[in-house]
């Protein structure tokens, strides 16, 4: 007899003693909208069977999405997969009759909408008709799905430096979330990317755990709303805690190896400020932290989550993860020993597959876990499905979704935040192109007309919804003669004949723009360079990009150099020799048009950098808050500093910054002062600037970094124009763990600096004295 079908003997027989102990108008309760959220919970846990329970505690994938996999991998390949997935032994066809019985609570990648509504309506035929939670990957827009509006990706958004832009892209992703089904994006990923060859950068905000709070809070905010109980909101969720982006040797999942302090002073942060903002789902991560793996972490999950943050809502395992305690990490000598081990740490939600409820089940029968400790699990994920609104109606009407989907006003934000998301990281008096000057315009590069500007977590979308580079050139520059030479995506597979042909081509021009970097595209999976799963041992561009660079700046036409790329590249020479450099990162549907709109002056670039970018992988670790004995000696041999700073990006204008100032120059710990400084557009063109704000605390019981990000602000200045721009610094801005590991502001001086970059240089000082 299989497990699923003893399961659903066992349901039959304890529903039938449950039922008998209830009256018709208490089993109701639950089905009322009126009734409070709590009293409906304990009413239907009332009612729900031990099996019933667990059930609700596990995930599966979609159906369409396992039948996908069933066809292409093998169940070697599925053991080390994290993005297909299929049960062997278990057909797709036995999940529609365990959704029947009320078997599963969740899903993940139903990426359709009539598969969602089909899932939902077999829910309804269980015992207590519970709606499924349906989750999905919605990093940067509901990407997942066909027909979506596709965003930058985070580390693009991250470059505008602009929360309340990020909101919005959040709330619209939220929209054509719940238009095709989904109630539940696994994003914000908080962690804070210290490592480039990690191939998740691009899924990041970056390397500074203040820019990545208030970016991953603007992303909850718009994803949630107040209290995520509108048909307009779904569930965020904070990933993945913790360490995983400072894996020790920049794989991911491998461990992660740090102190306490690193823990408190980088890593945690920013899961704490989503925590603060309401985020009602935590996702563990796949590596071990200090030896132990994430997913049965007590210290983690309880005494940090739980106890110390008092965080409300629910944790749902990452991909299998907690079978690999068992296989991978070894702390368990059987599977479910592996589920017993994270469950009592504080795992409620189990990604994905079979195994779980059987384990867990057995676990409570024998006394190894509690009912009591189930219990905690399902009321939360049962007060995430009423607030929902997932009993009152669980499905979405298709004519209304495409109505929804990548409409005229997300496609202007798309649009928006890729103008503002993009980085000029140098100009030799090129740039803003002109039409009169550079009338024939040679455009090549692997990433010049491909679907890789949509980044890693986007599957293919209509053609008619994307613009590449190219098109984009060709759409704000309508009468300049555009030449190409074709590459294909496959980095891995450039051919040297095609290098020599783009060499002769570009001897046409007058110009040549060379668009290279990295393919993150999922459906070719195994060519892929850059995101999940993707690491890499340096971070050159891959595959004869570089050739194809130096042979088309060998025939001496002008050249520019833009980056399509998630994750900071070694760019040393390029950024020495070509005459303009732009960072794009993965733009989205309409990345092409902004590129071109940038390019040709139609838009002044705006955006700086959320990571510093090494000159090659040596460096690595290579980030602006680094303690002063990390460069106490140079290298012997090459640059010691960094390509390009944290926070560093060019304007086609010039700011200056004048008259810094603060009210007092001495505080008590506990008062918060203002700074303020002028900043003049100086410049031909009217533009926005980010101003940043930086301290470094003098002398401190524990070292601290050269300088730390404590605030900035985006404006936008006329020619001409100057501005006062005043910064309120707390005591909390101070604040850090002294030596005894201790939280709080200690006597002694501080200086502020506020300028455009991270840069010495580019920074002004003023000394703040702070008296207990």
């Amino acid at each position: 007899m299989k497990k699923h079908y003893l399961i659903r003997w066992m349901v039959v027989s304890a529903a039938l003693i449950t039922v008998a102990g209830c009256s018709t108008d208490d089993k109701d309760l639950y089905k009322s909208a009126g009734q409070p959220v709590e009293k409906r919970v304990e009413n239907l846990l009332s009612q729900m069977t031990l099996e019933e329970k667990v059930a609700q505690m596990c995930q599966y994938v979609g159906l369409k999405h396992m039948q996908i996999a069933e066809k292409n991998m093998t169940v070697k390949e599925l053991k080390k997969n994290h993005a297909q997935g299929f049960y062997p032994g278990l057909h797709s066809s036995d999940l529609v009759h365990m959704v029947e019985e009320g078997m599963i609570g969740s899903f993940l990648h139903a990426t359709d909408l009539k598969e969602a509504n089909y899932l939902q309506s077999l829910a309804q035929k269980s015992r207590l008709k519970i709606p499924l939670l349906m989750g999905i990957d919605a990093i940067h827009g509901n990407g997942q799905c066909v027909g979506a509006t596709i965003y930058p990706t985070p580390i693009g958004q991250a470059s505008t430096f602009d929360p309340a832009l990020v909101e919005q892209v959040s709330k619209e992703t939220a929209l054509e979330m719940r238009a095709m089904g989904s109630h539940w994006s696994f994003t914000p990923n908080v962690e804070v990317a210290r490592d480039p060859r990690w191939g998740r950068v691009g899924e990041t905000f970056g390397e500074d755990p203040f820019l990545v709070s208030k970016m991953g809070v603007a992303t909850i905010k718009g994803l949630q709303g107040e209290n995520f109980d509108t048909p307009e909101n779904v569930l965020a969720c904070a990933k993945h805690f913790v360490g995983g982006s400072q894996p020790v040797n920049g794989i991911n999942g491998a461990p992660f190896d740090g102190s306490e302090r690193t823990l408190r002073e980088i890593f945690f942060p920013p899961f704490k400020a989503c925590v603060e903002a309401g985020a009602y789902t935590i996702m563990t991560a796949h590596n071990e932290v200090n030896g132990i793996p994430a997913h049965g972490n007590k210290w983690l999950m309880q005494d940090i989550l739980s106890k110390e943050w008092n965080f409300k809502g629910f944790i749902v395992s990452d991909w299998m993860d907690i079978e690999r305690m068992h296989d991978y990490h070894s702390v368990a000598e059987s599977m479910d020993d592996a589920f017993i081990m994270s469950v009592s740490a504080g795992m409620d939600m189990h990604m994905h597959g079979p195994g779980f409820m059987e384990g867990i089940v057995k676990a409570v029968r024998e006394g190894k876990l509690s009912e009591k400790r189930i219990n905690e699990s399902v009321r939360k994920i049962l007060t995430a499905k009423f607030k929902l609104g997932l009993f009152e109606n669980p499905y979405y009407d298709e004519v209304k979704s495409k109505e929804v989907l990548f409409n005229p006003s997300h496609q202007k934000t798309a649009l928006d935040i890729a103008r503002k998301s993009i980085v000029l990281l140098k100009n030799d008096n090129i740039l803003p192109l002109t039409e009169s000057k550079y009338k024939k315009v040679f455009v090549t590069g692997p990433n010049a007309d491909t679907h890789v500007i949509l980044g890693d977590w986007a599957v293919p979308q209509p053609r008619e919804n994307i613009v590449t580079v190219l098109d984009g050139l060709k759409r704000i520059s309508p009468e300049t003669q555009f030449t190409t030479l074709e590459f294909g995506w496959n980095l891995r597979t450039m051919k040297p004949e095609k290098i020599k042909q783009a060499g002769v081509m570009a001897k046409q021009a007058d110009l040549a723009i060379v668009v290279v970097g990295e393919n993150s595209m999922r459906e070719h999976w195994g060519e892929k360079t850059c995101g999940e799963n993707t690491d890499r041992m340096d971070i050159n561009l891959p595959g004869l990009q570089q050739e194809l660079v130096e042979t088309i700046y060998n025939t001496g036409v002008p050249t520019i150099v833009v980056l399509i790329n998630g994750r900071p590249l070694g760019v040393e020479w390029i950024a020495g020799n070509v005459q303009a450099l732009v960072e794009a990162w993965e733009p989205g549907s309409f990345g092409g048009q902004a590129i071109a709109e940038i390019l040709y002056g139609k838009v002044n670039p705006s955006g700086k950098l959320p990571v510093t970018i090494p000159r090659n992988v040596g460096q690595i670790q290579c980030v602006y808050n680094h303690k002063y004995t990390t460069k106490w000696f140079p290298y012997a041999i090459g640059n010691s500093g960094p390509l390009y700073p944290f926070g560093y990006g060019l304007s086609y204008t010039t700011f200056k910054y004048e008259n810094l100032k603060i009210e007092k120059e001495q505080v008590t710990s506990k008062e918060s002062v203002t700074a303020s400084i002028d900043v003049v557009n100086a410049g031909q063109f009217d533009g926005e600037e980010i101003i940043q704000l930086y301290i470094r605390d003098d002398y401190s019981s524990a070292t601290r970094p050269v300088k730390e990000l404590k605030d900035f602000s985006r404006i936008s200045l006329k020619k001409g124009e100057r501005k006062t721009i005043s910064f309120r610094l707390t005591p909390e801005q101070l604040a850090f763990y002294n030596a005894d590991m201790e939280y709080g502001v200690e006597e002694g001086t501080f200086t502020l600096m506020i300028g455009s970059s991270s840069r010495d240089e580019d920074l002004q000082k003023i000394t703040l004295k702070v008296k207990n």
